[in-house]
């Protein structure tokens, strides 16, 4: 359950665009707050999908959500991957004068172990990751989120609870390489009943701004 030091670079950076677009910059405290808030957010959504990724034989890497292709034929693609986990964020913040939180900033990239095959199916060749094996790693960080959320506001810290549940609810979208997506190919069942959970969260995260 390695960090490497490119994904921990990459966590710092979200948490502190996470942490501006939500105090918006309205004090030094509530910056701190929120980029202390996030950050524990985050950690607990990477730690839980790695240890999933460990159980299965697997290894995770944390990367910023990137996107290359801009329409549907194939030559129409940027150069350069354009990272939108990192401007996306900001851009909807601006858009909505702050109501709405972008929290969707991760993807990941996932390989199996070299003795995977060996350890769990012997002479037969079973190395590769299936999309049932993403979608759970990418449904373990999700669900951690929203039992976070659950803590959270039975402890009293309602802001925390909130950016659990944004968090979770924004990465169920299934688009482009966000969590939401690997679930949704992974299992339809599964991100049915995660994303139900979602935005019932999201419905008593509401009442409690």
């Amino acid at each position: 359950m390695n960090m490497k030091r490119k994904e921990i670079a990459i966590i710092i950076l979200i948490s502190i665009i996470l942490a501006l677009t939500i105090s918006l910059v309205r004090s030094i405290n509530a910056f701190l707050y929120a980029l202390l808030a996030v950050f524990i957010v985050i950690i607990g959504n990477v730690i839980a999908k790695k240890i999933a990724a460990y159980i299965l034989d697997s290894e995770i890497e944390i990367k910023l959500w990137e996107i290359r292709q801009y329409g549907f034929r194939t030559h129409w693609h940027l150069k350069k991957p354009f990272p939108l986990g990192a401007f996306l964020p900001l851009i909807v913040t601006f858009l909505t004068v702050g109501y709405v939180y972008w929290m969707a900033c991760f993807s990941f990239d996932v390989k199996p172990k070299v003795y995977r095959a060996a350890k769990r199916w012997g002479l037969y060749s079973f190395s590769e990751m299936t999309e049932w094996h993403m979608g759970i790693i990418a449904a373990s960080g999700v669900f951690i989120n929203l039992v976070m959320a659950g803590i959270g506001y039975l402890l009293g810290f309602t802001d925390f609870a909130r950016f659990n549940i944004y968090f979770a609810a924004f990465n169920m979208i299934p688009l482009s390489d966000l969590d939401g997506n690997k679930v949704f190919f992974g299992s339809i069942v599964m991100w049915s009943f995660l994303a139900a959970l979602s935005l019932i969260a999201l419905g008593y995260a509401f009442l409690l701004v």
